[in-house]
């Protein structure tokens, strides 16, 4: 049992740690502004732009010439404003169905279903709108705009709050309201006189006068929740309005639940009038301070097959400062630092490979690395003496050195030198604590990781 133990922190520790490298890869651009991005269900990535129109990105990098859907003439201009959010139908193959979220010539929200053309899967019916939903926005911003079918089969609606600045209304909190809020509807079944239907486990179904499309409230502006394609989880990244950036997590069955607006910005209090007990709240998983960015762009959790050491993280970034952070499949959040983008949509391809949209129009592919445990034959290393007790020695058979650290268990890097160019590296190891470490080898031949064991 010791040793399945050692195992599965060893195993932890490592996905901590692979978590920090990450890269970005230009795959497309010309696009104009970008704020979503889907597949639908095949290697076709659908780039949602905000004036109106939905474009093609081929798997090959190339666009198609001719918009997939143009209705930039129903759709209102303004910073916050626009085409904001796309999904297709769990059933697209079959009945041709996806869905649009945008904002109308009056500025009002508006949820409505289009179909594929018959016989071009690369051009959309634009006379095939068929509205579903719509609700009044008493201010141009916070509009929310993201969509989602969850793994349950209906339909996910992301919910500004109704906008200007501190909820004025206070009507993140009223669920008598549509705003500030995940709603969940089921497009399938229409009923009571509406082209959706209430699903009977929605928290407030068959209570009015709350609003019983409402699955979750308390949320400022929703700039892009997901769904986790292994596990269900919702993820929710949301704007925060003077001080913090946060992230939220629930699991797909967890209905009901408050975020906590306006009573509370992130784990800040905010205006506390009026408000239920913190014990009744959800608080974030994660959040970060404006010190760091100020509009938060929610991603996926990656679930591709490509790179190892970002497998289960949950990405994120921020449209201000270029940063891009993750939360660990132990729900510990990662500052990757920045990359330089006015980062505004991610987008997951079918495979699971995630990508992230500059609102420059430039798109590009999020790469990791792949790493592995003590797989270092082809590098010709040893790593001595192992148990060590007051220094440890790599020594490379082939080629040079070029970096070295080692890490703790929490991922935290206790020692690195860079550039070492040499085949042997003696450390002191005299300022370490006793226990399990792991040394990240980097070699102008490839990288390894090798546990090491301090006495």
């Amino acid at each position: 049992m010791k040793k399945i133990c050692s195992t599965i922190l060893t195993l932890f520790a490592v996905s901590t740690l692979l978590s920090q490298t990450i890269s970005l890869e230009v795959f497309a651009s010309g696009f104009s502004n970008p704020v979503d991005m889907k597949h639908a269900g095949d290697d076709r990535l659908f780039v949602v732009e905000q004036s109106g129109s939905i474009k093609i990105l081929n798997a090959d990098g190339t666009t198609n010439t001719t918009p997939f859907l143009n209705i930039s003439g129903d759709v209102s201009g303004g910073s916050e404003q626009g085409l904001l959010g796309l999904a297709f139908h769990p059933d697209y193959a079959t009945n041709g169905y996806f869905f649009v979220h945008y904002t109308d010539n009056g500025g009002d929200t508006q949820v409505s279903r289009f179909s594929v053309s018959i016989g071009d899967p690369d051009l959309a019916d634009p006379g095939s709108e068929f509205p579903i939903i719509d609700y009044t926005q008493p201010f141009a911003n916070h509009n929310g705009g993201s969509l989602n079918f969850g793994p349950d089969g209906f339909l996910y609606i992301g919910s500004g709050d109704g906008g200007s600045g501190g909820d004025p209304g206070n009507r993140a909190q009223n669920t008598e309201l549509l705003l500030g809020k995940l709603l969940r509807i089921d497009v399938d079944n229409p009923s009571g006189g509406n082209n959706y239907g209430i699903p009977a486990d929605n928290p407030f179904a068959g209570d009015p006068p709350n609003a019983e499309e409402i699955w979750a409230y308390g949320l400022r502006n929703p700039w892009k929740f997901t769904f986790d394609r292994d596990t269900g989880d919702v993820w929710i990244a949301d704007v925060g309005q003077n001080t913090i950036e946060e992230i939220n997590k629930a699991g797909g069955s967890e209905a009901g639940l408050n975020y906590g607006w306006r009573c509370y910005e992130g784990s800040n209090t905010f205006n506390t009038a009026n408000c239920p007990d913190p014990s009744e709240l959800t608080f974030p998983i994660a959040e970060y301070t404006h010190a760091f960015g100020f509009s938060i762009t929610g991603g996926y959790v990656y679930r591709g097959t490509e790179y190892n050491n970002i497998s289960g993280y949950y990405f994120a970034a921020d449209f201000g400062t270029g940063l891009i952070a993750t939360v660990s499949p132990t729900d510990e959040y990662n500052n990757l630092g920045t990359f330089g983008g006015n980062w505004s949509t991610f987008g997951e391809d079918l495979a699971g490979e995630l990508y992230i949209a500059n609102y420059n129009g430039q798109i590009s592919k999020i790469k990791g690395e792949v790493l592995s445990i003590d797989d270092v034959e082809n590098l010709n290393l040893r790593l001595f003496p192992n148990p060590a007790d007051d220094k440890v020695t790599i020594q490379l058979q082939d080629g040079l050195l070029q970096e070295v650290a080692i890490m703790d268990l929490k991922g935290s890097t206790l020692f690195t030198e860079k550039h070492t160019a040499t085949t042997t590296l003696e450390i002191s190891t005299d300022g370490f604590a006793s226990g399990m470490y792991l040394v990240k080898i980097t070699t102008d031949s490839g990288t390894a990781i090798k546990k090491l064991l301090i006495q």
